[in-house]
């Protein structure tokens, strides 16, 4: 067979034939290992289990002071690679339920778009974080404890990335003992400068000082100006570092 060579020739080297076997006797073993092993890995679409007729799931209540009535969103799991060191259970599809007749196209829009997302497989953590992003151009809420709400969608956003925290899709987002510490005592300090009573205060609502402003990071009503330095009571932010 004639091939022909298009660059210029560097070096050579002649291949014995007993190098040549080895080779191909290598490269033999591989492929036969390669078809004979059992991998067990996510396909481009997840697929309810043969014979299983019932999913496990959870159910989230959402009450907004937009609607007389509220919202049950239910969210059921599979467990991918039963049995074995990759076992994972992730979301497979989602309902929503309201007595408002209202929402009713959108509510079924994106409960069938989210499922067919978290049927898709791979990463659809990035589901949450997209609705949670949602503003509504009529203006948000207050969820009590002082959590602002964009939106209905950045709530049911707020349901799913909970949902995926406690499932451990995400990794949940905690404090240290050292900064609930310092946070504890900036509470105490702007309490005890303010000298005011939880009856005349909103702290008896929110659990946070009166004075507190809406944190730009976790959207709670919990940012206090101390030593010249807004600090979240919440989530910790600040922009002193």
């Amino acid at each position: 067979m004639t091939i022909k060579i298009n660059k210029n020739i560097a070096g050579y080297e002649v291949v014995k034939p007993e190098e040549e076997l080895a080779a191909l006797k290598i490269a033999a073993e591989e492929k036969e290992a390669r078809s004979s092993a059992k991998i067990i890995r996510m396909t481009e679409k997840v697929m309810r289990p043969e014979g299983m007729e019932s999913l496990e799931g959870s159910t989230y209540k959402i009450r907004t002071p937009l609607d007389d009535h509220a919202m049950y969103v239910t969210i059921n799991d599979i467990i991918l690679n039963p049995g074995t060191e990759y076992e994972q259970r992730r979301p497979f599809e989602i309902f929503i339920n309201s007595k408002n007749m209202n929402h009713f196209q959108w509510i079924v829009a994106l409960t069938r778009l989210m499922s067919a997302v978290f049927r898709k497989g791979g990463d659809v953590t990035f589901l949450a974080e997209e609705l949670q992003a949602v503003f509504d151009p009529k203006g948000g809420y207050f969820k009590p404890g002082g959590r602002f709400m964009p939106s209905i969608i950045a709530e049911i956003g707020d349901v799913i990335a909970h949902h995926m925290r406690k499932i451990g899709l995400m990794e949940k987002e905690e404090l240290s003992e050292q900064q609930k510490l310092i946070l504890d005592q900036k509470r105490a300090e702007v309490e005890g400068a303010q000298k005011e009573t939880i009856a005349d205060s909103a702290e008896a609502d929110t659990g946070y000082p009166a004075s507190a402003t809406l944190c730009n990071k976790c959207f709670t009503k919990a940012v206090v100006v101390m030593d010249n330095c807004a600090t979240c009571l919440s989530c910790g932010y600040s922009k002193c570092g």
